[in-house]
């Protein structure tokens, strides 16, 4: 996972986004971690069109995706998520104004964040990597937030023929 991307999108001058550091240094802060400490955040993203910026803590970077109409709360809805390129940790608690004419410019909120736990299995029962979920391309993770509770599903679909779309959703707790 690089954040060179996100560096290349960005003008440090104008925008008070956190500038990524060396990856190395990201890798190593979350050795000294246990993975019951990965966190999560969604942003709400006043940009051109008002969306969720979804972003789960994975080897160092914050994973993230794009949410049209925001992380579901009932188990019935699906919704899309784009992933995008990866930020650094320290954008979880980036919030403010992003200068217009600069990548994603608008107002960012904080509008939950929390810890998360993987629960994807592999097929003998074991309890997966998060960075392995991503690569299967089905992510099951239990959120511990304060407005997004419970389990929770990513699925990569090839909607459109783009292997960027996955579907999020709340799990059902009543179902076996």
């Amino acid at each position: 996972m690089s954040l060179k991307e996100y560096n290349k999108k960005r003008n440090f001058n104008l925008s008070r986004e956190p500038k990524a550091k060396n990856q190395k240094d990201e890798k190593n802060l979350k050795n000294e971690k246990s993975v019951k400490d990965s966190i999560f955040v969604i942003q709400k993203h006043f940009a051109t069109r008002l969306h969720y910026d979804f972003r789960l803590e994975v080897d160092g970077v914050l994973k993230s995706w794009a949410v049209p109409k925001g992380i579901p709360v009932n188990p019935n809805e699906k919704r899309l998520a784009v992933e995008t390129e990866d930020h650094p940790l320290e954008y979880a608690s980036f919030k403010g104004f992003i200068p217009k004419g600069e990548y994603g410019a608008g107002k960012v909120e904080i509008f939950d964040s929390g810890f998360y736990e993987i629960i994807s299995k592999t097929k003998s029962g074991k309890i997966m990597s998060t960075k392995g979920a991503l690569r299967s391309g089905r992510i099951e993770i239990f959120f511990k937030g304060k407005k997004i509770k419970g389990e929770y599903a990513l699925l990569r679909t090839n909607m459109s023929g783009n292997s960027k779309n996955w579907l999020i959703f709340k799990k059902n707790p009543n179902r076996k």
